[in-house]
C-alpha cells in the first residue's frame, strides 16, 4: 500500500504541474514562416519526462525490495517485518 500510495503522489504532482503549465495558444517549438507564434517552453516537458523516468525506476526497486522482505517473511504488518530485521 505505501508505494501504490507513492506512486498515486507522484502521479498527482505530475498531473497538477501539467495542469499549471497548460495554457492555450501556445505551439511547439518547430520552425515554421509565421514569426509571431508564442512558443511553449521545451524545458518544464524535459523536466517532467524525467520526473516519470525517475518515478518508475523508484518503483521498480521499491517492489524488488519488497519482493525480497515477501520472501524472508511470510507477513503484511509491517511492524513484525520491522521487528524481525532490525539487528
Amino acid at each position: 500500500m505505501k508505494i501504490i500510495s507513492m506512486d498515486v503522489m507522484s502521479t498527482g504532482v505530475i498531473a497538477y504541474y501539467v495542469l499549471i503549465a497548460s495554457r492555450d495558444g501556445l505551439f511547439t517549438p518547430i520552425l515554421s514562416d509565421v514569426k509571431q507564434r508564442a512558443y511553449a517552453d521545451p524545458v518544464p516537458q524535459a523536466v517532467i519526462l524525467t520526473a516519470i523516468v525517475i518515478g518508475f525506476s523508484i518503483q521498480a526497486l521499491m517492489l524488488v525490495g519488497v519482493m525480497k522482505l515477501a520472501r524472508d517473511n511470510p507477513t503484511l504488518e509491517s511492524n513484525e517485518i520491522e521487528n524481525n530485521n532490525t539487528p
